[in-house]
């Protein structure tokens, strides 16, 4: 069987946090299993070669495309389709309307759809983002109708699919969830793991009171409401501190205040998440709205408390192993902080409850999964 992916989006640097890292780990856990089917990957120039080939049936095609745009949805279905694969597997929703190869597509969530249309959203003219809302709409119900496979990171996406997309029948979509990021002192050679290194460079100014949020700063991220929280929080414990990693964009820059107590590390590298994972006091993620939640999981792997927002996929991934509070009161994310940070007890239990909550989640058998997804969709297996 030939497979293509389309990994244009692999790494977090190129591809984004969650979705790079999604990307990364299908095609190396891929190299690691699959010694019988040929793949093909299609990749950006930025990416090509951080691309590494550790399995001689993996072959690599540029493709410079970037996502989103009207060029993508020209050249990616002639470069996919002079191939003449099986089967293509589009790890995110945007695939090119006329490509002509079988393909199956993850959905990680649907979030444009979810959150209410906000001009603060975009960095264009409302008119150019009202139309780039309809091309998503477009490509998406393509992307849902004409797949031979939806996988759904979470029941959540999953529901929401079936909610925005009723004609889909409940056995199109499988639910496979993503792997996480395991912190470790020894090397290993657990399949499917990444390493952060566990000595690694102090960022500048990381003691160990402060608050940590990882990720984009998109406003469904709901980070304007975490600073808000953050501040009122400060009036009793002026000591903390809130820390911000992301990648340096308009988004973060809209962000951008005089609190001394609130810092950016913009761009950070592995190695800077790890020191800044380990040392933070808790991992507070106050998203309105997610698929999955990878970072929250990333700072459990290091032993460090979670407060997260209540909200449908949130519960689902962390469980029992997080604090929750409602996304648009400020009060209760107030007192939660105020709780992570004087009890304890309930650190403790937080700390011993996310070790044993990670082991729910391995990229290995994300990707097992994802095998079967493929032998199902061409008929090499049946369930």
């Amino acid at each position: 069987m030939l497979i293509g992916i389309d990994a244009r989006m692999y790494g977090p640097k190129v591809g984004g946090g969650g979705l790079g890292r999604y990307v990364e780990q299908l095609v190396t856990e891929l190299q690691k299993q699959d010694l019988e089917n040929r793949y093909i990957l299609f990749l950006k120039k930025e990416n090509f070669d951080a691309c590494v080939m550790s399995n001689p049936r993996f072959e690599k095609r540029l493709a410079d495309v970037h996502w989103y745009t009207l060029r993508e949805q020209i050249r990616m279905p002639k470069l996919i389709d002079q191939e003449h694969l099986d089967l293509i597997h589009f790890p995110h929703w945007n695939v090119p309307f006329f490509c002509k190869t079988p393909f199956v597509v993850t959905i990680h969530d649907l979030i444009l759809l979810e959150e209410p249309q906000s001009a603060k959203a975009t960095t264009r003219h409302p008119a150019v983002f009202a139309l780039k809302r309809i091309g998503y709409k477009i490509v998406l119900w393509h992307a849902i109708r004409a797949s031979k496979k939806i996988i759904a990171v979470s029941e959540y996406t999953k529901s929401a699919i079936q909610k925005f997309f009723p004609f889909v029948p409940s056995e199109k979509v499988s639910v496979v969830y993503e792997g996480v990021t395991r912190f470790s002192e020894q090397p290993s050679t657990s399949s499917g793991t990444i390493l952060f290194p566990e000595r690694a460079e102090r960022v500048e100014g990381s003691d160990r009171s402060y608050f940590l949020y990882v990720g984009n700063a998109y406003p469904h991220k709901n980070l304007e409401f975490l600073i808000r929280a953050f501040q009122k929080f400060s009036e009793t414990r002026p000591d903390m501190k809130l820390v911000l990693a992301g990648r340096d964009d308009v988004f973060y820059k809209r962000l951008r205040n005089d609190n001394k107590n609130i810092r950016f590390i913009m761009n950070p590298t592995d190695e800077d998440l790890a020191e800044l994972y380990r040392n933070a006091t808790a991992y507070v993620f106050p998203s309105r709205s997610e698929g999955f939640g990878l970072p929250p999981l990333e700072a459990m792997s290091a032993g460090v408390p979670v407060v997260a927002s209540r909200i449908g996929a949130l519960t689902e991934i962390l469980g029992d192993a997080a604090i929750y509070f409602s996304s648009n009161d400020p009060d209760e994310l107030v007192r939660a902080l105020q709780q992570v940070t004087s009890d304890s007890t309930i650190r403790a239990q937080l700390i011993a409850k996310g070790h044993e909550r990670i082991k729910r989640y391995s990229w290995e058998t994300m990707v097992q999964q994802i095998r079967q997804t493929y032998e199902l969709v061409t008929h090499r297996k049946t369930e």
